[in-house]
This record gives structure tokens, C-alpha cells and sequence, in this order.
């Protein structure tokens, strides 16, 4: 009999984290090695919100806090809402937990029983199919097409609607692609799910604040008929550049709130008290930072997208939001690298590319989308530079 769990056994080890580690060991060993694997700012927590944190550090502020989050985080997260999405939530309707993944697990696990479906457009996130399936119910995985700018349509999304789907999960600016669903996008697959009130929405709009030129976001939430099946889900990591202060939050129906709590108090019990604190300065704070720092994703985005279209066999379409592409390498499989290995597949080619130039990026098929990779350009442009040279490189050695 084996040790580990049988749940356990139907997932796998996040992809992207297994690229990052990998590239890191290779730094580590001597390789010159340019990570483009994590979906991680490059950018510095903004010193406003790290004042914050050593404040409360010397305030003492210290001890426990309220298993799902603090009054005055809470406060911050219903103002944030209110300000930014024009929607209104109680205090009892917001959960604080441990990143935007705990979030979403937190969700699974409070709401999900065998047999429940979630349909989970693809590409995806690499940590949804692995967290329903955690919880004992099954991802339904509608491929979006690169002809359809890998969005999910109101026709797909009513073909696969049955009695036992439970959830659908939507990612605007999406990580991977980087796609943006416009308002018309949002209120169409809406007109679907207000015909089958039994479906609830995940709503992870951790990339709002990293849009383009002149898109405007908007959240499935902000349709009145079906707030209340809405799960809105966001965080600090992304915009405020807080990944490792591990601070996600989230709003909905106080039902599943509560239970989420029940859940967070026999697991992890509260977050980082210190963290709160400094999420609160995040979201009451000055937020012009935002705005310069999207300026500066967006040069970085136009110079990768410009850089890759450049190189024979390699296609990528400009995306409106978050830090990723998400090219087509479909034009190199076939071939050969320099030292005879045949291209198969997307995990072929970034495994060649990482083994003979020296750039970490994540196969397409982890995000359920096969001839493809993706590209995390939250770096400096310096590292761009270096890294666009040696894919094009690697691309025109391949025979």
C-alpha cells in the first residue's frame, strides 16, 4: 500500500515552478541560463507599502489575526472594489488567504464534490485542472483556437454546459496568452450563463491593472442578473509586485465565504499578519506606480512580439494585457537541432532551447495547448534582448 494519497497521484508538479527551478539550478551550476519561465514583476515592492510592513513589525502587530483577514484589509479589498469595479461587497462577503492560489483552492475545496464539472478554457492557468481534480471533481477543457485569439465563445462555452457543471473559470488578462475579454466578449458569454443560473463563475483578474493602449477591463461581476454567481478573485502579487508576501483575496457570496473560512481555519489559519498590513498600504496607497510600470510591460511586450514575428517558424500575436506571449512554434517541428535531436513537440523545443542557448520558457501543452511556449517578459529589456537573440539563433540552427 502506498504512502501517498490517491488524489495526490491524478496531479503533477506545477510546470512553470519546475521551470524556474530548473533554470535557477543551472545558474546556480555555472550556465549562463535567461529564466523567462516565472510570472513574476521584475520590478521592487514600491517602498510605501514595505514602510507599512515594518511598521506593523515594530507596532507589534504581530499575533494572530481573523482566520480569512483582517478588518482594515477587508475594508481596503470593499473600497478597491467599489472604486475601481463600481461593485459593492459586506465584509462578510470577502476572504483573504495565502495568494491568489490558495484563493481559488480554498474555493475548490469548499464547493466541489465528485462527479461536479468545471469548464476551464484552454490555454490555461497550469493550476486549475490540478486544483479541481485535488478537490475530486473534473476539469472540462474547451481548447480556444489562436484564430479565436485563445478566447472562450459563447457557443463553445453552451456546448459543454450540462447538469453537473458547477463552475466555469475565467482569466482576463489571461496568463498565459495574455488575451483580454472586452466588455461585448464578457456580456455574450454571460447571456449563456444567466440561461443556466446552476453555473457559478470564477472570476481571476489578478492582471487587471496590466492592460494596453486603450483596453478597458471589465469583470463578468460588474453584470448585475449574475453578481451574485460571481467569485471574484484577485491579489497584491501582480500589480504591487508582492508574489512573495503571498497575499490573494477574494469576493462572493457569503455562503461560500464562510465555508472557505472553515476551511482556512483547519489549514492554514490566517495569513502573514505583516502582509496584511502591508496589502492594506497597497490598495489605499498611491497607485500611479501602476500605470508606469504597464508603460514599461507594454515596450517590453511590443519589442518580444516584434522579435519573435521576426524569426522564420515562429508566430505570435500581440496580446492586450498581463506580461506573457504565447507564440506558435509549430513552424520548427520537424526539425533538428545541432546535435541531431528531432523537434517533436512544444516540449522538444524548450528543452532544446534550454540545453543548447540558455533560455528558460514553458511548453504550451502544461497550459493545454499544444505547438506552442510561453514567454514571461517581466524582465529587464537588456535580458530581452539577449534572450530574443539567442531563440532566433536557436530557431535558425534547427535543419
Amino acid at each position: 500500500m502506498s504512502i501517498i494519497s490517491d488524489s495526490l497521484k491524478r496531479i503533477k508538479p506545477s510546470p512553470t515552478i519546475a521551470v524556474s527551478q530548473k533554470a535557477k539550478e543551472l545558474k546556480a551550476a555555472g550556465k549562463d541560463v535567461i529564466g523567462l519561465g516565472a510570472g513574476e514583476p521584475d520590478f521592487d515592492t514600491p517602498d510605501n507599502i514595505k514602510d507599512a510592513a515594518i511598521k506593523a513589525i515594530k507596532d507589534g502587530d504581530t499575533k494572530y489575526t481573523a482566520v480569512d483577514g483582517t478588518k482594515a484589509l477587508k475594508e481596503a479589498i470593499a473600497k478597491k472594489f467599489k472604486r475601481e469595479n463600481n461593485l459593492s461587497y459586506t465584509l462578510d462577503q470577502i476572504t483573504v488567504g495565502a495568494g491568489g492560489k490558495h484563493v481559488i483552492y480554498n474555493l475548490m475545496m469548499a464547493t466541489l464534490n465528485k462527479g461536479d464539472e468545471v469548464i476551464i478554457p484552454a490555454p490555461y492557468w497550469v493550476s486549475y485542472p490540478d486544483i479541481v481534480l485535488l478537490a475530486g471533481a473534473n476539469p472540462v477543457v474547451i481548447e480556444c483556437s489562436e484564430e479565436q485569439s485563445f478566447k472562450l465563445t459563447a457557443k463553445d462555452l453552451e456546448s459543454k454546459i450540462n447538469n453537473n457543471t458547477k463552475w466555469l473559470i475565467l482569466n482576463s488578462p489571461s496568463n498565459p496568452t495574455g488575451a483580454c475579454y472586452s466588455e461585448q466578449e464578457i456580456r455574450n458569454l454571460s447571456q449563456v450563463l444567466k440561461k443556466n443560473p446552476h453555473v457559478n463563475i470564477l472570476s481571476d483578474d489578478i492582471y487587471e491593472h496590466i492592460t494596453y493602449e486603450d483596453f478597458k477591463f471589465f469583470s463578468i461581476a460588474q453584470i448585475p442578473e449574475i453578481k451574485n454567481k460571481v467569485f471574484t478573485m484577485n491579489g497584491v502579487s501582480k500589480s504591487y509586485a508582492m508574489t512573495g508576501w503571498r497575499i490573494g483575496y477574494a469576493a462572493g457570496d457569503s455562503e461560500i465565504i464562510k465555508a472557505i473560512a472553515k476551511i482556512q481555519s483547519q489549514s492554514t489559519t490566517n495569513p502573514s499578519s505583516i502582509s496584511q498590513a502591508a496589502a492594506v498600504e497597497a490598495l489605499n496607497g498611491n497607485q500611479d506606480f501602476i500605470q508606469i510600470r504597464s508603460k514599461a510591460f507594454q515596450e517590453r511586450r511590443d519589442f518580444v512580439v516584434n522579435s519573435l514575428n521576426a524569426i522564420e517558424g515562429i508566430k505570435c500575436i500581440k496580446p492586450d494585457g498581463a506580461f506573457y506571449v504565447f507564440p506558435s512554434c509549430k513552424g520548427v517541428i520537424g526539425k533538428k537541432d545541432k546535435n541531431g535531436n528531432k523537434i517533436n513537440n512544444d516540449s522538444d523545443f524548450v528543452q532544446s532551447l534550454l540545453e543548447n542557448n540558455g533560455v528558460a520558457v514553458v511548453q504550451g501543452s502544461a497550459f493545454g495547448l499544444d505547438g506552442f511556449f510561453r514567454i514571461s517578459y517581466a524582465t529587464s529589456m537588456d535580458k530581452l534582448k539577449d534572450a530574443m537573440g539567442r531563440i532566433k539563433n536557436f530557431c535558425e540552427s534547427l535543419s
